[in-house]
């Protein structure tokens, strides 16, 4: 496994209050809070259409809040900053890998978009993927591009990690390597907030059902 860059951000308290969000006509959720200290992972889970990936999208800073705030290290934050973004990495449940562009170059662009240059072998090889680091991306299985998708992890330092489904297509022996992955990024003292219809190992995660915040349907 490779070394994580120091991160450009240290690690603080991370918190929601009182959040709700609206896709459409639809108010999705209502009422969410909570509270995330450095170290600390969140799973959210629930039935589909309970908005895991839409609380992650709005914590990302890509899908405006209906009401409520966020705060970091205590002091309530503009989502859309780039001094928050900075701190955040966001991998959603699509594998943004190109056909044409090499498992290398797919990194290498997405690091490159967060000031990263160094590391990307490494990164590579964190994750399996070293052999196939010239293989383009129409060539690679499901399987192999959630890793590629994932391999941004290593590659790029952020102290807040916001993951949608990131089990989805992995063998048991990636998620074993994510679990990991997750595990050390906490011990130094990390946030991690992941949506996900299976427990892949995080054993002192908490849990945030996001069922319990569906907005109730007018008569």
């Amino acid at each position: 496994m490779t070394t994580a860059p120091d991160w450009t951000a240290p690690p603080a308290p991370f918190a929601a209050r009182d959040l709700a969000c609206i896709r459409g006509d639809r108010l999705v959720f209502a009422g969410l809070s909570f509270d995330l200290v450095p170290g600390g992972a969140l799973l959210l889970y629930g039935p589909n259409g309970t908005g895991k990936s839409s609380l992650l999208r709005l914590l990302a800073g890509l899908l405006p809040a209906a009401q409520g705030m966020l705060l970091w290290n205590d002091a309530a934050l503009r989502p859309v900053s780039e001094e928050h973004r900075a701190r955040l990495l966001y991998v959603g449940h699509v594998d943004a890998v190109k056909p044409a562009l090499t498992a290398r170059e797919t990194l290498a662009f997405w690091a490159g978009l967060a000031g990263q240059a160094d590391g990307i072998d490494a990164a590579l090889g964190a994750f399996g993927l070293g052999h196939l680091a010239d293989v383009p991306g129409r060539f690679l299985s499901a399987g192999q591009k959630k890793r590629l998708n994932l391999a941004r992890l290593a590659a790029i330092p952020a102290p807040l990690w916001l993951l949608d489904e990131p089990s989805v297509s992995l063998d048991a022996d990636s998620v074993a390597l994510l679990a990991l992955l997750i595990t050390r990024h906490t011990a130094r003292g990390g946030l991690v907030i992941a949506a996900s219809h299976v427990d892949f190992g995080l054993r002192d995660a908490a849990r945030l059902d996001l069922g319990a915040f569906i907005a109730p349907v007018a008569a």
